[in-house]
């Protein structure tokens, strides 16, 4: 790897590890950008390129992991803990919701039973997937010639 293509990696991590601290947080293209020291077109193009999802999905699915865990969790109204992981209406927090995981949260609640599996277990079978094959680190896997 190129220590240009290195130096790329990290700022596209910078700015994604800043999302995951602040993901409750009201956070645009433009703060990210300045994160990651790059302007905010180029921002956009190499953080798809590098992580295979825009930063503003990232961002919704980190949210709506949260949302899962707090669902599964605790019983706390979905009002409230749409509110806690940065949504600003319940109807967004509703749909977007129902894009990445595929019900609403009140029958995600319901369906979502805790037995005693170990936590990791619970949070890689529950992840929301995306269109895209993810390696482990969230990168997009890397396509082999056919």
């Amino acid at each position: 790897m190129s220590r240009a293509a290195e130096e790329t990696n990290r700022r596209m991590l910078r700015a994604r590890d800043a999302m995951d601290r602040s993901y409750a947080q009201p956070l645009d293209v433009p703060a990210l950008a300045r994160i990651a020291l790059v302007s905010q077109a180029h921002f956009t193009r190499t953080f798809r390129a590098t992580f295979g999802e825009t930063p503003h999905r990232y961002l919704q699915r980190r949210r709506i992991e949260r949302a899962m865990a707090l669902l599964r969790d605790t019983d706390r109204s979905v009002t409230d803990i749409c509110f806690q992981v940065g949504f600003g209406s319940p109807g967004t927090f509703s749909r977007t919701f129902r894009d990445i995981v595929g019900r609403s949260p009140r029958r995600y609640r319901k369906e979502a039973t805790a037995t005693d599996v170990p936590t990791c277990f619970t949070m890689a079978w529950t992840r929301p997937r995306t269109d895209r094959p993810l390696s482990s680190f969230g990168q997009v896997s890397a396509r082999r010639p056919q």
